[in-house]
């Protein structure tokens, strides 16, 4: 921080009292604000994860901590508070107030308070968005030995034979189940729902064909896919995926609202770090996220760095939360 000349008073002579400029009610100098901004943070800063370790929340999380700790000039952790779907993880960072609390939050943070009304969190009145992070797709799949060739296919069959598709997914209310909701409703297809603990319980049933197809994410399918047990149909990233040559976009294929990927973005408690604080915080992310380093980083996680700033960022996630909220309730879909 720029040092500032300290004039001292002469001897014998008296000074007035001098009223600061938020004392007579005018607006802080540029200086002041720049201060205001430098001396945030004052300690450690926390960064909950609502998920177990290992995941690519916190895999980001961890990246971003390493990145931003230098920069912020102070320590920067991460705390992981998993449980109940990631609600456990949301609801305690809504709670802190400490000041020096942030959350990175994912598609779930949304999703849970229409999934589940007793849940005690508004991401709009709860939340000041930093920006986002990271995004990742998915990937409708089928298993190799399946006559299903295209997503021509699956509407095909789907209407011939209603019900008779079964789409396995991680969980009732989860990103992939929400995606098989939102696919049936643009199309008039009824697919039945099959949910698993988890994509790794999914897997085995969906290798063996004892479930139709799936909308699962990139990481999770991309080995299968290459060794030819799985064949992927459509990815749901608004480009290609380089990984998966001549996959196309469900946008390509004129189903826009199927452009579902899995999100992650960094947000605080509603009011506890100061505007020139979150100013600060969204400028040095948005470096973060275009810096050779993490997009190195991110890309071994299978994700893509995501810069969107602070208003940007808060206008994404209401929509997101109109649009699974929506579903849900059309859908009658409950948690588990």
């Amino acid at each position: 921080m720029k040092a500032h000349p300290v004039q001292l008073a002469r001897p014998g002579i008296r000074r007035r009292p001098v009223l600061s400029a938020i004392a007579l009610g005018l607006a802080a100098p540029r200086w002041q604000a720049a201060r205001a901004a430098d001396a945030w943070p004052a300690k450690t800063v926390r960064i909950i994860v609502p998920f177990a370790p290992g995941g690519g929340a916190d895999s980001s999380a961890r990246v971003l901590a390493e990145v931003l700790a230098p920069q912020l000039g102070q320590p920067v952790i991460v705390e992981n508070k998993p449980g109940a779907g990631s609600a456990i993880g949301v609801t305690a960072a809504a709670q802190s107030k400490d000041g020096h609390t942030l959350l990175m939050g994912s598609n779930s943070m949304v999703i849970n308070p229409s999934l589940n009304p007793a849940i005690g969190y508004d991401v709009a009145r709860d939340f000041d968005a930093v920006g986002m992070v990271s995004a990742q797709p998915l990937v409708l799949v089928v298993p190799a030995a399946s006559k299903i060739q295209s997503v021509a296919d699956v509407v095909a069959q789907a209407k011939a034979n209603p019900g008779q598709l079964t789409a396995g997914n991680s969980g009732n209310g989860t990103l992939a189940h929400l995606a098989s909701e939102l696919f049936g409703a643009q199309t008039g297809i009824a697919l039945t729902p099959v949910p698993y603990k988890g994509e790794s319980a999914l897997m085995p049933d969906l290798l063996g064909g004892l479930v139709s197809l799936g909308f699962l994410n990139l990481p999770s399918v991309i080995a299968h896919i290459k060794s030819g047990r799985l064949r992927a149909l459509a990815v749901s990233s608004p480009q290609p995926v380089a990984d998966l040559p001549g996959v196309p976009t469900f946008r390509s294929l004129n189903y826009p609202s199927l452009e579902v990927q899995g999100w992650a973005a960094l947000v605080a408690p509603k009011g506890t770090i100061p505007a020139e604080g979150l100013a600060r915080l969204e400028t040095l992310l948005a470096a973060a996220l275009a810096s050779d380093t993490v997009k190195q980083r991110f890309t071994t996680l299978a994700v893509a760095p995501v810069v969107m700033n602070r208003t940007a960022t808060d206008q994404f996630l209401k929509a997101e939360a109109a649009r699974y909220g929506g579903i849900i309730k059309a859908r009658g879909i409950k948690a588990d």
